[in-house]
């Protein structure tokens, strides 16, 4: 249990650095399509079945998906954007941190668990000097591979080292 314990406290300092690096010049339509299909790419070539979506603001712009992926899927990346555009981090973080603490969306902010998730694939987008404006989101894997797979796409787009910021 203790382990556990220090393995989250480890994992959400590590997401604090993540979203912390990982800042876009820009998020136009360019950047979003380059993004997108690094995610794909990185996807096709791992065997991954997934969905992937991107938004702007709250407007989905990038959706791609892999046979296999369900209605459930979706609903999964709505959730998970919803909540990363609520609270401007990524989902696994506040995972994390909300199971340590106790709380969910619903008990604590009130929101509704059928709209808001923290499960973990949603990363928020941030532009330098301006803030969140999106968000990738990542679904079909476990909770910890969502995530990671956005931010090791997010490194490549950024021409930043992965291994330094990996869990």
């Amino acid at each position: 249990m203790a382990a556990e314990i220090e393995q989250t406290a480890k994992d959400i300092a590590k997401i604090k650095e993540q979203e912390a690096a990982l800042h876009l010049d820009r998020l136009d339509a360019e950047t979003v399509w380059r993004l997108g299909t690094l995610v794909r790419e990185m996807a096709v070539e791992r065997g991954h079945a997934i969905a992937i979506e991107i938004r702007r603001g709250h407007t989905p712009v990038f959706l791609a998906t892999f046979d296999g992926i369900t209605a459930n899927n979706m609903d999964w990346v709505r959730k998970k954007a919803n909540s990363t555009l609520y609270f401007e981090r990524s989902t696994y973080s506040m995972g994390l941190d909300f199971k340590q603490r106790g709380i969910t969306v619903s008990s604590r902010y009130g929101l509704p668990e059928k709209d808001y998730a923290t499960d973990g694939g949603c990363f928020p987008l941030r532009v330098k000097h301006v803030g969140v404006v999106g968000c990738l989101t990542i679904s079909g894997l476990d909770q910890r591979a969502d995530h990671e797979l956005a931010v090791e796409a997010i490194c490549k787009l950024l021409g930043k080292n992965y291994k330094e910021l990996a869990l």
